[in-house]
């Protein structure tokens, strides 16, 4: 069956925006990571636990390709956000690569990469 992974960036982009820690939790890979702009490294744990103190006020996603491998896919994307960050607002335009893999529960996100682009 072939999955149609762009879908599967949109109900991630979807679960973050809605702090959607149930759905965020059935989509990452239990060895997920995600390297920040800065090189700062969140573990699956980590990535969930940043809701406490973050919230998405918007979250828009253009430009996005797709490459499918055997067991796997990278996806790229420009991400425009609007978010609150211990009561700081901020927007962040970012060049955004995801890695989905196929396990045997379904395809999980493992890893995403963040680069901020100048405005």
């Amino acid at each position: 069956m072939s999955v149609d992974v762009a879908r599967l960036q949109q109900v991630f982009t979807d679960a973050e925006l809605r702090a959607d820690v149930d759905v965020l939790q059935e989509l990452l890979a239990d060895d997920f990571r995600s390297i920040g702009d800065q090189g700062f490294v969140l573990d699956k744990a980590g990535w969930i636990g940043k809701f406490a103190d973050f919230a998405y006020t918007g979250l828009d996603c253009s430009d996005v390709e797709v490459s499918r491998y055997d067991g796997a896919a990278i996806v790229r994307y420009v991400q425009r956000s609007r978010s609150v960050w211990q009561g700081h607002e901020m927007a962040l335009r970012s060049r955004v690569s995801q890695t989905w893999v196929e396990q045997a529960g379904g395809w999980k996100l493992a890893g995403v990469q963040f680069s901020t682009l100048a405005d």
